[in-house]
């Protein structure tokens, strides 16, 4: 045969030697590369290097930050660690293109077939359902701290890490339960060249069709819903609560601040993941949708909340900028190296003392002292600020 003609792009895979297959490409991938265009050739390496690069920076970072809660930062370093997930997923996803560069359709059912394609498809699952369930534990605990203030109970150690392990847990069973049962599910990671499982098409599995529809229109949908409506709820009970207490007016304050931070991840989440419901409604509708918006949801669209989580909960943040501030203030005063003069009349600031917890200063430095001569009283209180 030279020339042969199918209904879909995957059916080429099959007759590798054939000179002329048509249809050449499914939007995704064509006969010779797995990513079929260069835009997205290009792209799937420099998400992944943003989104791997971001989220070790701030994994790494978070313990220098001492001014928010233990728990608070343990919480945010495992949404990163599965935000670091999805970078890995696209570097591996561009390895392989470049393996099979020029010579995709030779390989294009070893590769979607192999067991490679199906661990980095339950890889990007695992990532996306961590990350969804993650979000919207943190979105529940401040939506109790703000509507219900005097009700709001500290949460402990034991209490958060129990929920972060169950939360893994459960993103995990979600990423592996379909290649524990080939029968039912079949090749569920093996629809398409990147193994992510849209199922944008009426699969040959109804039970691979059924399990997509229960994760991304069941779980992530409701996910979606209960921080909508969270969020909503924050916002109109305090615009519409008058408080007049200061402690708990400092109290409602310190947790809006976290709460506008985390309204502007879920914004980012909403952009990520209503193209995908739509998406995934037209596909039950039996809608016909190009391959190309499947490669567009992958690489651009589903990644880029993994990329931009770290710039929204760390790097903009109030602490980590004074941190920044203090570092460089440092740097500029040992460099300037003016004496032991100007080293003597130097003195720690504000910013640098904020970065401390308030629990962990003695007691004895809090304590006023009594001093009888002017000279002492300025010595004292230059030990104080240096305590």
């Amino acid at each position: 045969l030279t020339h042969r003609y199918f209904k879909k792009f995957q059916y080429c895979g099959y007759a590798p030697h054939v000179r002329s297959c048509k249809p050449n490409t499914d939007g995704i991938s064509s006969l010779e590369n797995l990513l079929a265009s260069i835009i997205q050739r290009v792209f799937v390496w420099v998400v992944s290097a943003i989104t791997c690069f971001g989220n070790i920076f701030v994994i790494c970072m978070r313990p220098y930050i001492r001014s928010e809660n233990r728990l608070h930062a343990i919480s945010i370093m495992s949404l990163c660690c599965a935000d670091c997930l999805m970078g890995i997923y696209l570097f591996v996803i561009g390895a392989f293109d470049l393996k099979y560069r020029g010579e995709y359709n030779k390989h294009a059912q070893l590769w979607m077939d192999s067991i490679h394609c199906q661990l980095v498809g339950s890889l990007a699952i695992l990532s996306t359902e961590v990350s969804v369930l993650l979000l919207t534990y943190l979105t529940l605990e401040k939506y109790i701290c703000i509507v219900y203030p005097f009700r709001c109970l500290k949460p402990r150690k034991c209490r958060t890490i129990s929920i972060l392990v169950l939360i893994w847990v459960i993103g995990f069973a979600i990423a592996f339960i379909p290649l524990s049962n080939k029968e039912l599910f079949r090749n569920y990671y093996g629809t398409n060249g990147v193994c992510f499982p849209l199922h944008s098409e009426q699969s040959e599995s109804s039970g691979s069709q059924i399990y997509s529809v229960a994760i991304f229109l069941g779980v992530n949908l409701a996910a979606f819903i209960i921080i909508v409506f969270s969020y909503g709820s924050m916002f109109y009970n305090v615009h519409q609560t008058a408080i007049t207490a200061t402690e708990i007016r400092k109290h409602i304050k310190k947790e809006m601040i976290l709460a506008k931070r985390f309204f502007f991840i879920v914004f980012t989440d909403a952009l990520c993941w209503i193209p995908i419901f739509i998406f995934k409604l037209l596909s039950l509708l039996q809608v016909e949708i190009p391959g190309t918006i499947t490669s567009w949801v992958v690489i651009f669209i589903l990644p880029i909340n993994s990329a931009l989580n770290p710039l929204l909960y760390t790097l903009t943040t109030r602490p980590f900028k004074e941190m920044i501030h203090q570092v460089w203030y440092n740097y500029r005063q040992k460099r300037s190296k003016r004496g032991k003069s100007s080293q003597k009349k130097y003195s720690p600031s504000f910013i640098w003392v904020e970065m401390w917890p308030v629990h962990e200063i003695p007691p004895k430095v809090v304590k006023p002292v009594l001093c009888t001569d002017s000279s002492d009283a300025s010595v004292t209180t230059q030990s104080t600020r240096l305590n």
